[in-house]
Protein backbone atom coordinates (compact mmCIF):
# COMPACT_ATOMS: atom_id res chain seq x y z
CA UNK A 1 0.00 0.00 0.00
CA UNK A 2 1.28 2.97 -0.87
CA UNK A 3 1.85 6.66 0.90
CA UNK A 4 -1.39 8.13 -0.47
CA UNK A 5 -3.57 5.11 -0.33
CA UNK A 6 -3.17 5.17 3.43
CA UNK A 7 -4.47 8.70 3.69
CA UNK A 8 -7.11 7.81 1.55
CA UNK A 9 -8.27 4.81 3.46
CA UNK A 10 -7.68 6.95 6.56
CA UNK A 11 -10.24 9.40 5.00
CA UNK A 12 -13.12 6.59 4.11
CA UNK A 13 -12.84 5.48 7.93
CA UNK A 14 -15.00 9.31 8.10
CA UNK A 15 -17.57 8.33 6.02
CA UNK A 16 -20.21 7.51 8.62
CA UNK A 17 -19.67 10.54 11.04
CA UNK A 18 -22.95 11.99 11.43
CA UNK A 19 -21.60 15.59 12.68
CA UNK A 20 -20.52 17.68 9.55
CA UNK A 21 -17.97 19.87 11.03
CA UNK A 22 -16.32 17.07 13.21
CA UNK A 23 -15.94 15.33 9.81
CA UNK A 24 -14.80 18.73 8.21
CA UNK A 25 -12.40 19.55 11.24
CA UNK A 26 -11.19 15.76 11.00
CA UNK A 27 -10.34 15.29 7.43
CA UNK A 28 -8.29 18.35 7.56
CA UNK A 29 -6.33 17.50 10.55
CA UNK A 30 -6.06 13.90 9.06
CA UNK A 31 -5.02 15.62 5.81
CA UNK A 32 -2.31 17.91 7.10
CA UNK A 33 -0.67 15.41 9.59
CA UNK A 34 -0.47 12.82 6.64
CA UNK A 35 1.52 15.13 4.88
CA UNK A 36 3.66 16.44 7.47
CA UNK A 37 4.79 12.89 7.94
CA UNK A 38 5.21 12.30 3.96
CA UNK A 39 7.36 15.45 4.09
CA UNK A 40 9.53 15.33 6.83
CA UNK A 41 9.70 11.22 6.69
CA UNK A 42 10.08 10.86 10.42
CA UNK A 43 11.97 7.77 11.96
CA UNK A 44 10.57 5.53 14.32
CA UNK A 45 12.72 7.08 17.01
CA UNK A 46 11.85 10.63 16.16
CA UNK A 47 7.54 10.14 15.69
CA UNK A 48 8.01 8.04 19.46
CA UNK A 49 10.06 11.39 20.04
CA UNK A 50 7.26 13.67 19.21
CA UNK A 51 4.82 10.97 21.04
CA UNK A 52 6.60 10.95 24.41
CA UNK A 53 6.48 15.42 24.15
CA UNK A 54 3.03 15.29 23.76
CA UNK A 55 2.61 13.29 26.52
CA UNK A 56 5.04 15.00 28.92
CA UNK A 57 3.10 18.23 27.82
CA UNK A 58 -0.21 16.74 29.12
CA UNK A 59 1.47 15.78 32.40
CA UNK A 60 2.49 19.06 33.02
CA UNK A 61 -0.83 20.54 33.05
CA UNK A 62 -3.06 20.95 36.13
CA UNK A 63 -5.94 23.54 37.48
CA UNK A 64 -2.63 26.17 37.93
CA UNK A 65 -0.36 25.57 34.87
CA UNK A 66 -1.88 24.69 31.14
CA UNK A 67 1.67 23.66 29.22
CA UNK A 68 -0.83 22.62 26.27
CA UNK A 69 -1.65 26.28 25.91
CA UNK A 70 1.78 27.22 26.15
CA UNK A 71 2.66 25.10 23.53
CA UNK A 72 -0.04 26.68 21.30
CA UNK A 73 0.48 30.14 22.19
CA UNK A 74 4.98 29.39 21.57
CA UNK A 75 3.56 27.73 18.78
CA UNK A 76 2.09 30.75 17.08
CA UNK A 77 -1.15 28.89 16.98
CA UNK A 78 -3.14 30.36 19.63
CA UNK A 79 -2.93 33.64 17.70
CA UNK A 80 -3.98 32.52 14.58
CA UNK A 81 -6.82 31.02 15.79
CA UNK A 82 -7.59 34.48 17.58
CA UNK A 83 -6.97 35.87 14.05
CA UNK A 84 -9.98 33.98 12.22
CA UNK A 85 -12.57 33.45 14.58
CA UNK A 86 -12.52 36.54 16.68
CA UNK A 87 -12.50 39.53 14.14
CA UNK A 88 -13.55 42.58 15.85
CA UNK A 89 -15.93 45.53 14.40
CA UNK A 90 -14.08 48.53 13.54
CA UNK A 91 -13.30 50.40 16.76
CA UNK A 92 -13.97 48.09 19.31
CA UNK A 93 -10.67 46.76 21.30
CA UNK A 94 -8.65 44.31 20.20
CA UNK A 95 -8.21 41.05 22.06
CA UNK A 96 -4.70 38.62 22.23
CA UNK A 97 -3.99 35.22 24.20
CA UNK A 98 -5.71 33.77 26.79
CA UNK A 99 -1.69 32.53 28.51
CA UNK A 100 -1.45 29.60 30.68
CA UNK A 101 -2.07 31.48 34.31
CA UNK A 102 -5.40 32.42 34.06
CA UNK A 103 -7.57 31.08 37.28
CA UNK A 104 -10.75 31.16 37.87
CA UNK A 105 -12.39 32.33 42.03
CA UNK A 106 -9.88 35.06 42.31
CA UNK A 107 -11.18 37.43 44.53
CA UNK A 108 -14.00 40.26 44.20
CA UNK A 109 -12.76 43.37 45.25
CA UNK A 110 -14.41 46.90 45.51
CA UNK A 111 -12.91 49.97 43.29
CA UNK A 112 -9.77 51.39 44.26
CA UNK A 113 -8.01 48.20 45.65
CA UNK A 114 -4.56 47.22 45.69
CA UNK A 115 -4.08 43.59 44.63
CA UNK A 116 -0.41 43.66 45.04
CA UNK A 117 0.31 41.66 48.35
CA UNK A 118 3.94 41.64 48.01
CA UNK A 119 4.30 45.40 46.42
CA UNK A 120 8.01 44.84 45.72
CA UNK A 121 7.72 46.57 42.20
CA UNK A 122 7.01 50.51 40.91
CA UNK A 123 3.15 51.63 42.54
CA UNK A 124 1.13 51.52 39.37
CA UNK A 125 -2.36 52.98 39.23
CA UNK A 126 -4.59 51.29 36.69
CA UNK A 127 -8.04 53.46 35.55
CA UNK A 128 -10.28 52.72 32.88
CA UNK A 129 -13.66 52.28 31.30
CA UNK A 130 -15.72 49.62 29.70
CA UNK A 131 -17.91 50.80 26.64
CA UNK A 132 -19.92 49.60 24.20
CA UNK A 133 -19.47 50.08 20.39
CA UNK A 134 -21.47 53.60 20.30
CA UNK A 135 -18.75 54.70 23.01
CA UNK A 136 -21.93 54.58 26.02
CA UNK A 137 -20.83 53.25 29.00
CA UNK A 138 -21.49 49.76 30.49
CA UNK A 139 -22.52 49.71 33.90
CA UNK A 140 -21.80 46.30 35.52
CA UNK A 141 -19.26 44.48 33.55
CA UNK A 142 -16.86 41.93 35.12
CA UNK A 143 -13.48 42.70 34.83
CA UNK A 144 -11.48 39.75 35.92
CA UNK A 145 -6.92 41.33 35.72
CA UNK A 146 -4.22 39.12 36.38
CA UNK A 147 -0.28 39.78 36.25
CA UNK A 148 3.12 38.38 36.93
CA UNK A 149 5.33 40.35 39.56
CA UNK A 150 7.66 42.52 39.16
CA UNK A 151 9.78 39.96 39.53
CA UNK A 152 8.48 38.13 36.60
CA UNK A 153 6.40 35.58 38.36
CA UNK A 154 2.88 34.44 38.98
CA UNK A 155 1.30 33.74 42.40
CA UNK A 156 0.57 30.34 41.06
CA UNK A 157 4.20 30.04 40.24
CA UNK A 158 4.88 30.94 44.16
CA UNK A 159 2.69 29.02 46.13
CA UNK A 160 4.25 29.14 49.06
CA UNK A 161 4.74 32.77 49.38
CA UNK A 162 1.08 33.72 48.08
CA UNK A 163 -1.17 30.49 48.81
CA UNK A 164 -4.12 33.00 48.00
CA UNK A 165 -3.51 34.51 45.26
CA UNK A 166 -1.82 37.58 44.50
CA UNK A 167 -2.14 40.36 41.48
CA UNK A 168 -5.01 38.84 40.09
CA UNK A 169 -8.21 39.83 41.20
CA UNK A 170 -12.24 40.95 39.86
CA UNK A 171 -13.92 43.98 39.43
CA UNK A 172 -17.17 45.65 38.78
CA UNK A 173 -18.01 49.12 36.31
CA UNK A 174 -19.86 51.38 38.20
CA UNK A 175 -22.77 53.42 36.37
CA UNK A 176 -19.99 55.53 34.14
CA UNK A 177 -18.35 52.27 32.96
CA UNK A 178 -15.09 52.67 35.03
CA UNK A 179 -13.05 50.46 37.18
CA UNK A 180 -9.64 51.44 39.01
CA UNK A 181 -7.09 49.13 40.82
CA UNK A 182 -4.00 49.59 42.61
CA UNK A 183 -0.79 47.41 41.55
CA UNK A 184 2.72 47.06 40.96
CA UNK A 185 3.99 47.55 37.23
CA UNK A 186 4.69 45.07 35.16
CA UNK A 187 8.18 43.56 33.86
CA UNK A 188 9.12 41.78 30.93
CA UNK A 189 9.15 37.95 31.66
CA UNK A 190 10.38 34.85 30.09
CA UNK A 191 7.46 31.90 30.05
CA UNK A 192 7.73 28.97 31.90
CA UNK A 193 11.34 26.79 30.69
CA UNK A 194 11.27 24.61 33.47
CA UNK A 195 9.08 21.76 31.28
CA UNK A 196 8.36 20.09 28.00
CA UNK A 197 7.49 22.90 26.20
CA UNK A 198 11.03 25.13 27.73
CA UNK A 199 12.65 22.58 25.99
CA UNK A 200 11.48 22.53 23.12
CA UNK A 201 12.55 26.75 22.84
CA UNK A 202 15.59 25.44 23.88
CA UNK A 203 16.15 23.44 20.81
CA UNK A 204 14.49 25.75 18.54
CA UNK A 205 17.16 28.36 20.22
CA UNK A 206 14.55 30.74 20.86
CA UNK A 207 14.37 32.68 23.60
CA UNK A 208 11.34 32.33 26.03
CA UNK A 209 10.66 36.34 26.85
CA UNK A 210 7.16 38.49 26.90
CA UNK A 211 7.26 41.95 26.93
CA UNK A 212 5.30 43.64 30.15
CA UNK A 213 1.83 43.53 30.29
CA UNK A 214 -1.34 43.30 32.06
CA UNK A 215 -4.06 40.80 31.69
CA UNK A 216 -7.74 41.52 30.57
CA UNK A 217 -10.61 39.49 30.90
CA UNK A 218 -13.91 41.43 30.88
CA UNK A 219 -17.59 40.65 30.07
CA UNK A 220 -21.14 42.34 29.98
CA UNK A 221 -24.21 41.37 29.53
CA UNK A 222 -25.44 41.56 25.78
CA UNK A 223 -21.73 41.76 24.96
CA UNK A 224 -19.23 39.51 23.15
CA UNK A 225 -16.69 38.74 26.24
CA UNK A 226 -13.01 40.24 25.59
CA UNK A 227 -9.72 38.70 26.63
CA UNK A 228 -6.87 40.97 25.91
CA UNK A 229 -3.22 42.57 27.35
CA UNK A 230 -1.93 46.05 28.09
CA UNK A 231 1.17 46.18 27.14
CA UNK A 232 3.94 48.69 28.10
CA UNK A 233 5.38 51.21 25.81
CA UNK A 234 9.14 51.33 25.41
CA UNK A 235 9.54 47.42 26.36
CA UNK A 236 12.33 45.64 24.83
CA UNK A 237 10.26 42.69 23.90
CA UNK A 238 7.75 44.09 21.82
CA UNK A 239 8.69 43.17 18.65
CA UNK A 240 9.73 39.42 19.96
CA UNK A 241 6.95 38.25 22.10
CA UNK A 242 7.62 34.45 22.54
CA UNK A 243 4.08 34.39 22.21
CA UNK A 244 3.40 36.30 19.03
CA UNK A 245 1.07 38.37 21.34
CA UNK A 246 1.51 42.11 20.76
CA UNK A 247 -0.98 44.16 18.66
CA UNK A 248 -0.10 47.91 18.34
CA UNK A 249 -3.24 49.17 19.64
CA UNK A 250 -2.83 47.36 23.13
CA UNK A 251 0.52 49.13 23.89
CA UNK A 252 0.05 52.41 25.84
CA UNK A 253 2.03 54.48 28.24
CA UNK A 254 2.81 54.14 32.07
CA UNK A 255 3.10 57.52 32.57
CA UNK A 256 5.04 59.16 36.35
CA UNK A 257 2.66 60.62 38.36
CA UNK A 258 2.92 63.62 40.93
CA UNK A 259 -0.20 63.68 41.88
CA UNK A 260 -0.32 64.24 45.41
CA UNK A 261 -4.30 64.59 46.12
CA UNK A 262 -4.82 61.51 44.00
CA UNK A 263 -1.28 59.17 45.16
CA UNK A 264 -3.61 59.94 48.55
CA UNK A 265 -6.60 59.19 47.54
CA UNK A 266 -5.57 55.59 46.63
CA UNK A 267 -2.66 55.35 49.46
CA UNK A 268 0.26 55.34 46.76
CA UNK A 269 3.39 56.99 47.40
CA UNK A 270 4.92 59.50 45.44
CA UNK A 271 5.79 59.03 42.27
CA UNK A 272 3.75 56.14 40.80
CA UNK A 273 3.02 55.09 37.54
CA UNK A 274 -0.55 55.58 35.92
CA UNK A 275 -1.99 53.84 32.79
CA UNK A 276 -5.42 54.90 31.39
CA UNK A 277 -7.50 53.16 28.98
CA UNK A 278 -10.70 52.42 27.35
CA UNK A 279 -12.04 48.96 26.70
CA UNK A 280 -14.60 49.02 23.85
CA UNK A 281 -16.74 45.56 23.40
CA UNK A 282 -18.85 44.41 20.53
CA UNK A 283 -22.16 43.74 20.87
CA UNK A 284 -23.54 40.38 20.98
CA UNK A 285 -25.62 40.56 17.71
Amino acid sequence: MDNYKITEDALSRLNNCDDPRLKEVMTSVITHLHGVVKEVEPTDEEWLQAINFLTQVGHWCDDKRQEFILLSDTLGVTMLVDKVTDPKPPGTTESTVLGPFHVHGAPNLPFGANISKGQTGEPTLVMGRVLSQNKLPIAGATVDVWQASAQGLYDVQEPERFPDMNLRAVFHTDKNGCFGFCTEKPAPYPVPTDGPVGTMLKALGRHAWRPAHLHFMISAEQHISLTTHLFVKGDPYLESDAVQAVKDSLIVDFSLSHNNAEADQFGLPTPYYKVQEDFVLATAN
